[in-house]
Formats: structure tokens, C-alpha cells, sequence
């Protein structure tokens, strides 16, 4: 059985065992995270996923950044603890938190990712869209929450400061 919940301050070292575990070593000198530096995460969209022990076993974090003048939700990372993976935990983490940022308000999701997994939840490829160096432009994806959210928005994508 598995139970998902909001990612409290004390979960952040279990959450960030488990993406040191899922992804390869040095994964925080990805250019992503370089968006993530300073930069509190969206807290009502970092979600978990427990085990019947509650064992973290599933986690997803979103990130505010900004192209240009719009407001834009980084989704990332998402992980399955190996264990749990086959279970549907990280569709059932991405589809949860669709819907959460979709009630929540928010317009569009940029993600770097492969297209044929995320294209099942709604994201295509974004033209025009640069992450920081080095990113392959093919892996950057949106998905509109809104329609016509993501028309308009090109450029480089930059850390949301914190207000």
C-alpha cells in the first residue's frame, strides 16, 4: 500500500537520498539545478509517495523560474525508489501534481525530459524555449495548463528570485 503526501522540511534529506540513489552521481551539477540554487521549491506541488512502513519510496519536487515576462513551473526531479519502480508511483506523482498546479493556478510546466515517457501526460517539445548550457533542446518540454499558455514564451529560461 502506498499513501502519497505534501513534502515536509524534515522529509528533504530522505527526498534527496532517494534522487542520489535514482539519478548518476553528480546530478546536481546539472544545469537545472543551476535554476534551483537560492530557490525555494513550490511546497504544495513537492509531493511523496510512502510505503505501509512509510519509507519514502516516490518523490516530486516543481521549482518556480521565469522566460521573459512569464511565470513558469520547472517540474523536476521526479524518482522511484528501485524497489517501488514498475508500480506507476512516478505517473501517479505526475498526474497528481498536474492537477494540483492546474487548481492552483498555474499556466505552464517546463520540464527536461525524454518525450516519449512525459508525452503520455501532455508535454511536447517547446521551440524557442534554451535551458541553460548543456541541455539537448530536444529533451525541453512544456505542457499548458492553460491553452495558449506557452504561446509567445520563448527565450532563455532564469531563476525566479525570491520576492
Amino acid at each position: 500500500m502506498y499513501v502519497t503526501t505534501e513534502e515536509r522540511p524534515e522529509d528533504w534529506w530522505d527526498v534527496e537520498a532517494l534522487f542520489d540513489l535514482a539519478f548518476a552521481p553528480g546530478r546536481t551539477a546539472l544545469s537545472s539545478y543551476r535554476l534551483r540554487d537560492d530557490v525555494p521549491p513550490v511546497a504544495p506541488l513537492c509531493r511523496l509517495v510512502r510505503d505501509g512502513s512509510g519509507t519514502v519510496v516516490g518523490a516530486i519536487r516543481y521549482w518556480p523560474v521565469r522566460i521573459g515576462d512569464a511565470d513558469v513551473l520547472l517540474l523536476g526531479p521526479v524518482a522511484v525508489h528501485p524497489v517501488a519502480q514498475g508500480a506507476g508511483l512516478a505517473a501517479l506523482l505526475i498526474r497528481e501534481t498536474l492537477s494540483k498546479a492546474a487548481e492552483l493556478g498555474f499556466e505552464r510546466i517546463l520540464l527536461v525530459g525524454d518525450r516519449p515517457y512525459y508525452g503520455r501526460f501532455g508535454f511536447d517539445r517547446l521551440e524557442g524555449v534554451e535551458m541553460p548550457p548543456p541541455t539537448n533542446p530536444a529533451r525541453i518540454l512544456g505542457l499548458e495548463l492553460v491553452d495558449g499558455a506557452w504561446s509567445g514564451v520563448t527565450g532563455e529560461v532564469e531563476r525566479a528570485l525570491p520576492e
